[in-house]
């Protein structure tokens, strides 16, 4: 059976990956370096490396339905689906460990609403949601650290400790909104009970809202990948898509 989008053609690239096709191309190329493409035992796979990644990051991109994607790159739902989990994978984010002592960072909890209510809770959105921390460079704006899910009804505060993005942070400055409070994150002032704020502060939160809105930015660009809006995938696979889709965001960000 043959299919109808391949890599082979530059024009079906940007529309189901997000990246023009020289960041696809290095894409594949770090990911056949890092040995994606080696030779394994078995039957061989029936779509060349460049195919396979475009099948996932497609699936990715448009949330379509196995059944729906399988006949367009002409291979069955099961081969499909044997490919999005072999590698999925090896697209995740390599998450940042170390950071320079002027790094500042900015963190934000994003739901993403999930159809595995074992991993999900109702959230503010109403729907089963899972919450991730993700933090970006405030210079760069590039994807550092994404936690581990939680259940979407795990308000900021704790989210941020319980999905280890805070240990891996360390010491870093972290700018994040008031939803972090006795977190020692740097976050907007408060206003008094019995008072306002002086001039001071309130130029202060206005600079510190002006910098956190480019972690909202990064959300809304990430979640150009529809998957991120109703996420069929079970277990691990939130969690593996959450960091793919980050990676690409950072290359089609960077070049």
């Amino acid at each position: 059976m043959a299919g109808v989008i391949t890599a082979s053609e530059p024009s079906w690239i940007a529309p189901f990956s997000g990246l023009c096709p020289r960041d696809f191309r290095k894409l594949v190329t770090m990911l056949r370096r890092d040995g994606a493409d080696t030779v394994r035992t078995g039957r061989p796979w029936g779509l060349p490396l460049e195919d396979r990644v475009l099948l996932v990051v497609a699936y990715w991109r448009t949330n379509l339905t196995l059944r729906q994607l399988a006949p367009l790159f002409g291979v069955s739902k099961s081969a499909a689906d044997r490919i999005i989990g072999h590698v999925g994978p090896l697209l995740a984010l390599q998450q940042r460990q170390r950071f320079r002592r002027d790094t500042v960072l900015i963190v934000d909890g994003t739901l993403v609403p999930t159809r595995d209510h074992s991993i999900a809770e109702k959230s503010k959105n109403y729907r089963y949601s899972t919450n991730h921390q993700v933090v970006i460079d405030a210079d760069s704006r590039l994807v550092v650290v994404i936690g581990r899910p939680l259940p979407g009804n795990r308000n900021d505060c704790k989210a941020w400790t319980e999905s280890g993005a805070k240990a891996v942070v360390g010491r870093a400055t972290v700018i994040a909104d008031g939803g972090y409070p006795g977190t020692g994150l740097v976050i907007p002032h408060r206003r008094p009970k019995d008072g306002v704020l002086m001039e001071w502060q309130v130029e202060h939160n206005r600079g510190h809202k002006q910098v956190r809105a480019r972690v909202e930015h990064v959300f809304a660009r990430m979640k150009a990948w529809k998957i991120l809006r109703d996420c069929r995938l079970k277990g691990e696979g939130v969690h593996r898509a959450m960091l793919g889709i980050a990676r690409l965001h950072n290359l089609a960000l960077s070049g």
